[in-house]
């Protein structure tokens, strides 16, 4: 038996689940981003509450806020760390 596409049957089933990975995509893309969302939410929030309750005093620079924006609550600990050993990255004391 050999599948007619012109038929509107296998056409619709065709269209249906095309639209279900449509949407399945979606949602799993839309877990990652926002995963994503909090983990940089919550390095922000850390390192404002690091300079405000125990004034370490790391600064807003562009680097800081890469790195925390792209690796997270991982990304201030290394900021932290880096900070305490009194590293320098690209000319920018951290």
């Amino acid at each position: 038996m050999v599948l007619d596409l012109s038929s509107g049957i296998v056409s619709t089933i065709l269209i249906i689940i095309g639209i279900f990975l449509v949407v399945f995509i979606v949602f799993k893309l839309g877990k990652v981003i926002l995963g994503l969302i909090v983990n940089i939410i919550l390095g922000f929030i850390a390192i404002l509450l690091l300079n405000a309750i125990f004034n370490i005093g790391i600064p807003w620079n562009w680097l800081v806020v890469v790195i925390t924006a792209v690796l997270g609550l991982p990304g201030v600990l290394l900021v932290v760390i880096l900070k305490f050993l009194g590293i320098m990255l690209l000319g920018l004391l951290v």
